[in-house]
């Protein structure tokens, strides 16, 4: 006789499924749960999307490029005596992740710059680093 003779089961084949009469039926969606994959390597899909995200590195200005964002500074300077100057600013923003960053442009009124903490501040509260600016339009 073979393992798989169902002739084995023929003393219980033909009882009826048995329902407990203590507790209820376990819902579909609680029944399906408990055959789920076992998440062995929690946080792997986030850490693979994390590596996968892109990110830029930061360009190199040469020092004729640097000279001109010296003078437009200078000029945004001397127009905050006047009022707050409308500007756009593209500047690098280091990832706190991973290595790189992205470049982000932003516009808006420039409230002051501020010489000893090195750093562009915005009208809406956005403080840009000087040295991470990359470009500036008047």
């Amino acid at each position: 006789m073979e393992d798989t003779d169902i002739s084995r089961y023929e003393d219980i084949i033909s009882l009826p499924h048995h329902v407990s009469a203590s507790r209820p039926n376990m819902p579909i969606p609680d029944r399906a749960a408990q055959f789920a994959p076992f998440a062995a390597l929690s946080g792997h899909d986030a850490a693979v999307k994390e590596t996968a995200r892109l990110t830029q590195e930061r360009r190199e200005l040469d020092e004729g490029i640097r000279e001109i964002l010296d003078e437009k500074l200078r000029m945004v300077q001397e127009m905050l005596h006047e009022d707050q100057p409308q500007i756009t600013v593209t500047y690098f923003c280091p990832d706190e992740r991973k290595a790189g960053g992205a470049y982000v442009t932003v516009s808006g009124q420039v409230r002051k710059i501020d010489l000893y903490g090195h750093s562009l501040i915005m009208g809406d509260g956005r403080q840009i680093p000087i040295e991470e600016i990359y470009d500036i339009e008047l």
